[in-house]
């Protein structure tokens, strides 16, 4: 199951990869780099941490031809149709609440300490995004633009451990926790949710 999960999750973000390449006026090739890019960052920055080898994408040939399938797919859908309202940010959404909970899962099987389980899970969920963004000349990247975007991922990797505490069975754990991300990202888009920030002196200029 949680293979199925990362194949979605991976293919959200190689498709966030494509649209992202495609709002940046990029060729197709292009959005097949940033698909890949997107897609495996996460990951490979997460395995690269825990001294894993091989990385786990360069041993997966379902993993890759899954990436650059759904990298095709979006690219020939983007020839003949009009890219929807927030599409890029409800794609990159779906990637981040899975990827992020996998991400969690492996630091588990890892052994490390709770706290490097959940900065390993966040830095699994937001990497592909900086990467992306970066690749598209875009400043400062998602990240750092939506209050609620680590910290969605912090919510959801916390919400994983607790429940991974609790005993509770991997598929309830992996969905209650990824779905907390998911509906976090879709109130800050769409309520404006954020976190709260600092009062300024509109006059001085000052905090």
């Amino acid at each position: 199951m949680l293979h199925v999960l990362y194949l979605v999750g991976v293919s959200a973000f190689a498709a966030s990869g494509v649209l992202a390449a495609h709002r940046a006026n990029m060729d197709p090739f292009g959005g097949l780099v940033l698909a890949f890019a997107a897609a495996v960052s996460g990951g490979t920055l997460r395995d690269l941490i825990l001294d894993r080898h091989p990385l786990y994408w360069t041993q997966d040939w379902v993993l890759l031809t899954v990436i650059a399938c759904v990298g095709v797919g979006t690219i020939f859908y983007l020839r003949f149709w009009k890219l929807p309202h927030r599409s890029l940010l409800v794609v990159d959404a779906i990637g981040l609440a899975v990827v992020t909970v996998i991400g969690a899962r492996a630091a588990i099987d890892s052994g490390v300490t709770p706290l490097a389980v959940l900065i390993l899970a966040v830095l699994t969920g937001v990497t592909g995004e900086v990467v992306r963004d970066v690749l598209c000349g875009e400043f400062p990247p998602l990240l750092l633009r939506e209050d609620v975007y680590a910290t969605a991922a912090f919510a959801g990797a916390l919400c994983y451990l607790v429940l991974h505490w609790l005993e509770v069975a991997q598929g309830p754990a992996t969905v209650v926790s990824a779905g907390l991300v998911f509906a976090l990202r879709l109130a800050a888009m769409f309520f404006g949710l954020h976190l709260p920030r600092p009062r300024r002196d509109e006059e001085h200029g000052t905090v």
